[in-house]
């Protein structure tokens, strides 16, 4: 046998610390309870992904044994802070050799983070061979203390803030996105690196689009989308429709209402094993708002918010009665709330250079402006009454957010709102930002943002949005000196920049 003198420690090997959970009180009741649940199936999978969110909206993982795993469960998982650093092409956007101005020590030289399961989200993967579970899990520094970068932290912070009020925020999920066949090529590594994407994938359309709801274009999709809903429902997802949309090969995936972090934790495992689904039977799904592909529609993401008081477990926007289009006034002061910070906190809802081409005149079911009105799929904020299920939809979001930032920011205003704190400046709301250079300026300037986010996050979102931003800028300007072509003839229509950015990967 060969000698491992590291053996009597390898099952500690970069898992953690040990009983971190149990020094620092990580858990609640329900998660310990939760931990031995997981410790029981671990036998039932192989493999165990151990994930988190990273500040675009995209799953992290390390693929760990289940024999491993066990310790990972109680002692946390080390990962490098990288994905903090890089922007949605990979560039490197914050300084972490230096100051970076971010405030987190533990951030210089790429220092390891701990990442801690939370039980309530371990799922065995349908279909997987080896069988494979996914875990999400919250980042931590080495003291015992939430991770100031982590985003999920965010939501749990705001949702936090209802539980002291004695309300539960719920959340509804609406997404659209693209289902395309793969049609071979290269892998698109050719010119790509830090910063440096390669080609995007090669597709073909499913089907001709523009016959909304047409039972034949869902038909053509149905071997791909059927399989998907059975995937979907086999996670523990409420899946409630899958149907087609305009676009060709358009699809919208609804689900029930959920508790608001049990949302943002769906929306990141759906959109994930969605994409990795479809990529092994030899098919591309894409969250990007809206392909550089001939004839496509805008995607968006509709969020679906009402509010529960957890005494009386009622809805607090229903006015009661029967009467049409009503909500009550703690349902309209929410509301106002939104309006309130919808131009600041639009980053965090439509944080891509790409998402502002939906919010253009063009697209007539896309906000273009900050209002509401029951029943109006053109407003930001469409009402639906039906005293018990009445709830508001805002329609501002692209389907590739970072869940936990886009409900926590709207979780946020809605709560201000019912707080009596969000009062229209001299009557009006300012517009919505028509792109991310001018969606960033706004954010920047806003206190609230701080206050959400704390002053680490708002930074390193700052800077990967600048990063973003500013290579899009380059990119413009070397091809308007390479074809001479105006600024306006460049980016009047989606870009081959856009294309390569966002559409493989979001």
């Amino acid at each position: 046998m060969i000698s491992r003198p590291w053996s009597l420690h390898s099952d500690e090997s970069g898992v953690g610390r040990p009983s971190f959970v149990t020094e620092f009180g990580i858990w609640d009741d329900r998660q310990a309870a939760e931990a031995e649940q997981v410790q029981a199936r671990l036998g039932e999978v192989d493999f165990v992904r151990v994930v988190f969110c990273d500040p675009h909206g995209l799953a992290r993982s390390k693929t760990v044994p289940a024999s491993v795993f066990r310790s990972v469960l109680r002692n946390g998982m080390d990962f490098s802070a990288g994905p903090f650093v890089f922007d949605t092409g990979h560039a490197v956007a914050v300084d972490f050799l230096s100051d970076s101005g971010l405030g987190v020590s533990e951030l210089l030289g790429a220092g390891d983070f701990v990442l801690v399961p939370d039980p309530r989200t371990f799922q065995i993967l349908p279909r997987t061979e080896p069988r494979t579970a996914w875990v999400l899990g919250n980042e931590y520094l080495r003291d015992g203390s939430p991770h100031p970068l982590a985003s999920r932290n965010v939501l749990r912070r705001v949702c936090a803030e209802y539980a002291k009020r004695d309300l539960a925020p719920i959340i509804g999920l609406e997404v659209e996105w693209y289902l395309t066949r793969l049609a071979g090529g290269p892998a698109g590594n050719a010119g790509n690196g830090f910063g440096l994407q390669g080609e995007a994938p090669a597709v073909e359309a499913m089907n001709p689009g523009y016959q909304f709801n047409l039972d034949s274009y869902y038909d053509s999709v149905a071997p791909v989308a059927d399989p998907l809903g059975e995937m979907l429902i086999a996670l523990g997802l409420p899946l409630r429709t899958i149907e087609h949309e305009s676009g060709p090969g358009q699809l919208e995936t609804t689900f029930g209402p959920m508790l608001a972090l049990d949302a943002a934790d769906a929306m990141l495992l759906f959109r994930t094993q969605v994409k990795q689904a479809c990529a092994r039977r030899g098919f591309h799904a894409s969250f990007m708002a809206l392909p550089r592909l001939e004839s496509f529609d805008p995607s968006g993401w509709h969020l679906h918010q009402s509010v529960m008081s957890t005494k009386t477990n009622l809805n607090v926007f229903a006015a009661g009665g029967s009467g049409q289009d009503t909500i009550s006034p703690d349902g309209e002061a929410y509301v106002e709330g939104l309006l309130a910070r919808a131009r600041e906190f639009c980053l965090l809802s439509v944080p891509t250079v790409n998402g502002y081409r939906r919010i253009d005149p063009r697209f007539s079911l896309s906000p273009t402006s900050v209002n509401w009105r029951f029943e109006d799929r053109s407003a930001m904020v469409r009402v639906l009454s039906g005293d018990s299920a009445t709830h508001v939809e805002n329609r501002i979001g692209e389907p590739c957010a970072n869940p936990y930032l886009a409900i926590a920011s709207q979780l946020y205003a809605g709560l201000e709102g019912l707080a009596g704190g969000a009062q229209p400046p001299q009557g009006t709301y300012p517009a919505l930002p028509t792109s991310l250079r001018e969606a960033l300026d706004a954010f920047r300037q806003s206190s609230r943002a701080t206050e959400l986010l704390g002053a680490p996050l708002k930074t390193c979102l700052t800077k990967l949005k600048e990063s973003e931003a500013a290579r899009f800028d380059g990119w413009c300007a070397d091809e308007i000196s390479a074809t001479g072509k105006d600024a306006d003839e460049i980016t009047g229509e989606v870009t081959e920049w856009e294309h390569r950015e966002y559409f493989r990967d979001f």
